[in-house]
């Protein structure tokens, strides 16, 4: 029993060592873009009709949340649609290898904004900042198993992270565009990328 159990162990660590050094074919260019066309919409919506969608600060963001956990679950759908379709065997350790590498980030991301949410409601105009830069370290910690252009979506959300802090630091204050323009943005950006990626590799 004991060499079986070990033939088993030999055998996962060899998967996880494969689904490391795999490109991650799980995000598909189409979901991705519309998930930016989605923070487009929530944003026009929060500019056209502020008194439902953004009276307060802590109003405009809880719309937000409900937006990115809408998009997260229809990611995740198609992670392990595409995951079950392009890597076979090798999908459930592609599909954990994936979630490990963008966890830390995404529960810092969380577990800060339910800390201000609760605790420092007053304070709550940094989040749409650190929420961006959350996500850049996300998709760095990603990107070896990603096309290397992504690294270009992290760089993007970085950037707008730091510039949204700076502004939010002027008025202390939240208005749509400060999620809007990021997201719209960064997700067009990373389906277009992705897009181009996989084009590549059919013509490979």
């Amino acid at each position: 029993m004991r060499d079986i159990d070990k033939a088993l162990i030999d055998i996962a660590n060899i998967r996880g060592q494969m689904a490391a050094g795999t490109e991650f074919q799980g995000f598909g260019p189409t979901i991705i873009t519309a998930t930016g066309l989605l923070a487009g919409a929530t944003m026009m919506l929060q500019i056209f009709i502020p008194e439902i969608f953004a009276s307060t600060n802590m109003e405009l963001l809880i719309v937000w949340i409900f937006t990115a956990t809408f998009s997260v679950v229809i990611i995740g759908v198609e992670m392990i649609a595409r995951s079950r379709r392009h890597h076979k065997g090798l999908a459930d350790a592609m599909l954990a290898n994936a979630v490990e590498q963008f966890l830390p980030a995404g529960f810092a991301g969380a577990a800060i904004g339910a800390v201000l949410m609760k605790y420092s409601a007053e304070n709550i105009w940094v989040l749409p900042g650190i929420w961006q830069v959350c996500l850049a370290l996300g998709i760095f910690a990603a990107v070896r198993s990603l096309p290397k252009t992504i690294s270009i979506v992290g760089a993007w959300y970085f950037l707008s992270g730091i510039t949204v802090l700076l502004i939010g630091c002027i008025h202390e204050s939240i208005t749509p565009w400060m999620m809007g323009v990021p997201f719209f943005i960064g997700q067009l950006l990373m389906g277009f990328l992705l897009y181009i990626a996989s084009e590549e590799q059919i013509d490979e």
